[in-house]
């Protein structure tokens, strides 16, 4: 599905993701006090119903975090993370708490990186397109990716069949780990959004 954009309209795309990523960058290291790069490698549109695949398939245990997007655009933002990728995250943020589950503590941790991940990215694509885009309060997950996902799609009701990924490396001293962060639209806003970039 990737092969349907323009290499202007990934470059858009990818622009807002590396925006986005610097303000998260910022804004993380000021958190934990250790500088935290943040990187956009990829940006692709996907079908849906290939979503699940980015963290192993449906039966792979993931963490999400996810909020409700709303203004001129409507849809969900997805934070998607393969357990483990979720564990190291958290460890690399907090090393002087390390955990091998997901505490509370984690879960609120994950959840902070969620919150200003999507309200980065959220913001540079507001200021690229023009759009207004308010993010909701971030929800947390824990289950099989299907699972996650389904409760994202019942949520959200009339979805586009192709979402947004913004493939995203975190990477902190030397080590580094990836996720997705998957913007899910609901009927028209993809193509709202490319309009407002000027590449429909």
């Amino acid at each position: 599905m990737e092969e349907k954009l323009t290499p202007l309209q990934l470059d858009a795309l990818r622009e807002a993701g590396n925006i986005g990523a610097g303000n998260a960058a910022m804004a993380l290291s000021s958190m934990v006090k250790a500088k935290i790069m943040v990187h956009v490698p990829k940006a692709l549109i996907l079908p849906l119903d290939l979503v699940s695949e980015l963290a192993g398939g449906p039966e792979t245990v993931v963490v999400g975090v996810y909020l409700r997007v709303s203004g001129e655009v409507n849809g969900r933002m997805l934070l998607l993370l393969p357990e483990p990728s979720a564990l190291q995250l958290i460890n690399m943020m907090l090393p002087e708490e390390p955990t091998e589950q997901l505490s509370e503590l984690a879960r609120s941790g994950l959840q902070e990186v969620g919150s200003i991940l999507t309200g980065s990215y959220l913001n540079a694509l507001e200021n690229l397109t023009g759009l207004t885009l308010r993010p909701s309060v971030p929800a947390f997950a824990r289950d099989m990716a299907g699972a996650v996902i389904d409760l994202i799609l019942v949520e959200l009701g009339e979805a586009d069949d192709e979402v947004l990924v913004i493939e995203t490396t975190f990477d902190l001293a030397g080590l580094a780990v990836s996720g997705h962060l998957v913007f899910f639209p609901d009927a028209g806003s993809l193509d709202t959004i490319l309009g407002h970039l000027g590449v429909k």
